[in-house]
């Protein structure tokens, strides 16, 4: 039977960028931790009249023209992200929208009429989740049937100025070409999942006093000048019930009610569940592998051998060799090598070896995260990271996070710099693994085929990257708040959003177009 992968990729990021250098020079950060620890380089910016919807909807066209694929023969589109414009009404059809606007000229009025569209949410692992979903569906029409799915992921990782995410920001979107015999790589049905329940990073309906907001303004109007009068505060509370006369703010209950698509996040404690989540669900893809006959222990000691790239969310560009050493430990403690690195290193620690206490929990966690960077600085993992993970950090180092798509990134990255170093990558195995806050893993494989090279080599990953628009901080600091109403570059060959609400529209109704 055929096998059913992705067949191409098509990538679309924000022509502006913001250099670390920059940033780290406005926001007084050391620029050495950033680029030489953490990997970054710079991060992508969307304009004004970008949006998730304008990066997922460029993205698909790119795919489905330099493809000549058929709106009509285009099954489903699905969106995996975690920055929807919409509490009920998915993103995707938004997308679909602008697409119908491109293609109805050419193929004829609702060509996407009969595309089954919808929004995946799982944190940064909807796009795994899209595309594990599409992968069954193509399988199950069978060859003959040749179904057509497109997997797009679209977000923009957007963290609250001056906190301590905010280095870690990008923006941009994709489509995932899925079908029958892929050109790039066929994709088993063998999935390692882990899900766990924490709140790790999250984005949570908030809530305001509205005594906090009437304190803030009276506080500002100070400032400038007017004097605070005695009882001021408790007056305003008492007549905003009868003066409102908007429905959907809660004056009634004295809240505000407000949405920010900027997350609630502890980085440490979110380290740790990536890590716990992708080990385990490692082991859980090694048990199936066994299971299935794919892999045999006794004659294959080490799995992660056998993959030549292992690509892996990357919400900064080094967290794939940061977060790793504990799959590589897992992979390999039961071997004689590891006795070298204990040698080198010391015993690992154990959690029966500390107090079932949430101090103990605690003491146990910061020791194991310390035996982490231990093993990422023995010479058997940096030769291990270096020949399989470097270069799915190129990419990434010059776009930053792309939440749902990061993933994605990576492993353009590394198929196109493999492409061009002449690497023979047909037939090799590639290990994936993606994770999503909150919290999911999932690890599966990829055989490459041979016709990678022709995929790969239209993929102008670098090239593009290359031909950005730098941006200073005050044009930043307007994108990122919203103040920058008018586009810094205007839109060209792409989509863009006109307006949102207007005279003789529903409040908030978004209008795209296409600017040839």
């Amino acid at each position: 039977m055929a096998g059913v992968g992705i067949d191409d990729i098509a990538i679309y990021f924000p022509k502006l960028y913001f250099d670390m250098k920059d940033f780290a020079e406005f926001r007084g950060a050391d620029f050495g931790k950033l680029n030489k620890g953490l990997g970054l380089a710079a991060m992508a910016i969307p304009d004004a009249h970008e949006d998730t919807a304008t990066m997922g909807a460029n993205a698909c066209a790119r795919l489905i023209d330099r493809n000549n694929i058929d709106p009509w023969n285009i099954g489903r589109i699905y969106l995996g992200t975690e920055s929807a414009l919409d509490g009920a009404k998915p993103t995707a059809t938004y997308i679909m929208d602008m697409l119908e606007q491109r293609y109805d000229d050419t193929h004829g009025k609702d060509c996407f009429r009969n595309c089954d569209v919808v929004d995946l949410t799982f944190a940064c692992i909807g796009a795994v989740d899209a595309m594990h979903n599409t992968l069954d569906w193509v399988a199950r029409g069978g060859e003959e049937e040749d179904r057509i799915g497109i997997v797009v992921f679209a977000d923009n990782a957007k963290y609250d100025l001056g906190s301590s995410g905010e280095y870690t920001q990008g923006a941009g979107g994709g489509a995932i070409l899925i079908r029958h015999n892929p050109r790039l790589i066929e994709i088993p049905d063998n999935w390692g999942v882990s899900t766990m329940p924490v709140h790790d990073f999250f984005k949570p309906r908030r809530e305001v006093e509205m005594k906090t907001v009437v304190e803030n303004v009276l506080d500002l109007a100070e400032e400038a000048g007017e004097p605070k009068k005695e009882g001021l505060v408790e007056k305003i509370l008492a007549i905003l019930p009868k003066s409102s006369k908007k429905d959907d703010i809660m004056f009634e209950s004295h809240t505000l009610k407000i949405h920010k698509d900027t997350p609630v996040f502890d980085g440490q404690f979110s380290n740790r569940c990536y890590s716990e989540s992708v080990k385990t669900a490692f082991v859980d893809f090694r048990a199936k592998a066994i299971r299935s006959g794919r892999y045999s222990p006794e004659n294959d000691q080490i799995l992660t051998e056998q993959w030549s790239r292992i690509i892996v969310h990357l919400p900064y560009a080094f967290q794939g060799k940061r977060m790793f050493p504990d799959v590589f430990r897992h992979d390999r403690r039961h071997l004689p090598m590891w006795e070298k690195i204990i040698e080198e290193i010391g015993m690992e620690p154990f959690p029966e070896d500390f107090d079932d206490t949430p101090e103990g929990i605690e003491e146990f966690e910061k020791a194991n995260d310390t035996y982490r960077r231990l093993i990422s600085k023995t010479e058997e993992f940096k030769v291990f990271s270096e020949s399989r993970i470097e270069k799915t950090q190129r990419a990434s180092s010059l776009v930053g996070n792309q939440y749902t798509g990061s993933i994605f990134l990576a492993l353009m990255s590394t198929m196109e710099s493999d492409f061009k170093d002449g690497v023979e990558m047909q037939g090799k195995r590639v290990g994936l693994c993606g994770y999503g806050s909150g919290a999911k893993a999932k690890v599966f494989e990829g055989i490459v085929q041979s016709e990678w090279k022709e995929v790969a080599s239209r993929f102008k990953l670098f090239e593009r990257l290359n031909n950005r628009t730098p941006l200073d901080k005050d044009v930043y600091e307007r994108l990122h708040r919203g103040s920058q109403k008018d586009s810094v570059l205007s839109p060209s060959a792409e989509f863009a959003l006109v307006a949102v609400g207007g005279e003789g529209v529903l409040e908030g109704q978004r209008k795209y177009a296409w600017y040839a």
